[in-house]
């Protein structure tokens, strides 16, 4: 079997698992550092505090603590719940040069190659120490790789480069947005329609918080860098649900606004949240002077730091020498880099597979796209073992 062959038979057991981000990653990632185990790799997992979730971090090579190469992605997936699927999505199914199934391109076909080419990194004498890091939850708030990037500060692990092998096409991405996103409670009183005075409309409430974040939708298009990369080049607000009440004649007890937001700079985050803290501040007393145990309350999803481009990145430049591309790209979406250049590395993110498939029912990824990243992976070799 060529390379390329081994990394399609693992992507089929990978796809196997049924890792939707609401349910464990534990039996793939027991099954990865086995993998990663039996080729003598220094093999550490790092549970949740649920105990049924875990992030494997794994390294072969020297056992010295800085300079190393991380090679990450994420183990969980999106659900498959009310997708019309062709075929089985938990199953590989191979047609035309493409790989279907869920995650094939987001992003356990990189993992595949990564692990194809686990084999071979072991075999030789690596100056430098290379690193896989799989994380869980990354498609809910990117939980598990917050939880990773702390474990490795607390142990003092400071890696050199971080290449993230999210859908890129093989494109190199230098830069993305952050993400952030909120639940918003709004706790009322009921009461009969015809007397609105006795009760507090939780709804209303909701409705003048969200004519609130659409005015600071506004405030941060002006706050734009005027050498932003991205598309549109402003930190963006999106209110995402807004639920509440029941019928035509009750007084809402109860409201939700779920909301997101996309920074394209950490001072925008200080601002959207002290704005809105304001906001919260401005509706209680109204509210509690009729129900003292009216509440606001904001539940934090995640709130993950972009990946901000750098005059001189390490990342950048590796990958521009593995692929032979002259120019790297932002996008819009956010991926677990800027995790990684928080802890100091330079980060930049490159993988097999197309956005455009993420997410989506008859998810692929091609024979081509894997080749490309295989090719990648095998350059990478020879600056391990410079």
């Amino acid at each position: 079997m060529t390379r390329l062959d081994d990394t399609c038979a693992i992507l089929a057991d990978l796809v196997a698992f049924p890792t939707v981000s609401s349910d464990s990653n534990l039996e793939m990632i027991v099954h990865i550092a086995a993998l990663l185990g039996d080729l003598g790799a220094r093999v550490d997992l790092f549970h949740d505090a649920t105990g049924h979730k875990a992030n494997l971090f794994a390294t072969l090579g020297p056992r010295n603590t800085d300079g190393g190469i991380v090679l990450s992605g994420h183990t969980d997936v999106v659900p498959v719940a009310d997708q019309d699927w062709s075929t089985d999505p938990f199953t590989l199914h191979e047609a035309c040069g493409r790989l279907y199934g869920r995650g094939t391109c987001d992003m356990k076909g990189f993992i595949a190659a990564c692990l194809a080419m686990a084999p071979v990194y072991a075999g030789l004498d690596l100056k430098r120490p290379l690193h896989f890091a799989f994380t869980h939850d990354e498609e809910v708030g990117c939980l598990g790789g917050q939880a990773l990037v702390a474990e490795l500060a607390a142990r003092d692990l400071r890696p050199g480069i971080a290449i993230v092998g999210e859908p890129t096409e093989m494109r190199i991405v230098e830069a993305h947005k952050g993400c952030c996103e909120y639940t918003v409670e709004f706790h009322g009183r009921e009461g009969h329609g015809s007397n609105p005075p006795a009760g507090v409309n939780a709804a209303e409430a909701a409705v003048r918080y969200a004519a609130r974040l659409l005015a600071l939708a506004d405030e941060l298009k002006a706050r734009a860098p005027e050498d932003s990369p991205f598309e549109p080049p402003w930190t963006t607000i999106n209110l995402g649900r807004i639920s509440g009440g029941h019928v035509h004649n009750v007084i809402p007890g109860r409201a939700e606004i779920a909301w997101e937001m996309r920074p394209v700079q950490a001072d925008d985050i200080a601002h959207a949240k002290a704005a809105m803290a304001c906001e919260v501040a401005s509706l209680l007393p109204a509210m509690r002077a009729v129900a003292p145990e009216a509440d606001i309350r904001t539940h934090v999803v995640g709130e993950v730091v972009g990946l901000e481009p750098m005059p001189h990145s390490a990342a950048r430049a590796l990958l521009a020498g593995l692929t032979g591309q002259s120019r790297a790209e932002a996008v819009p979406f956010s991926t677990e880099a800027g995790l990684f250049q928080s802890l100091g590395c330079a980060a930049a993110v490159c993988g097999p597979g197309s956005i455009a498939q993420a997410h989506k029912p008859d998810e692929y990824v091609s024979r081509k796209q894997l080749a490309q990243c295989l090719a990648m992976l095998e350059g990478l070799a020879g600056v391990l073992t410079a």
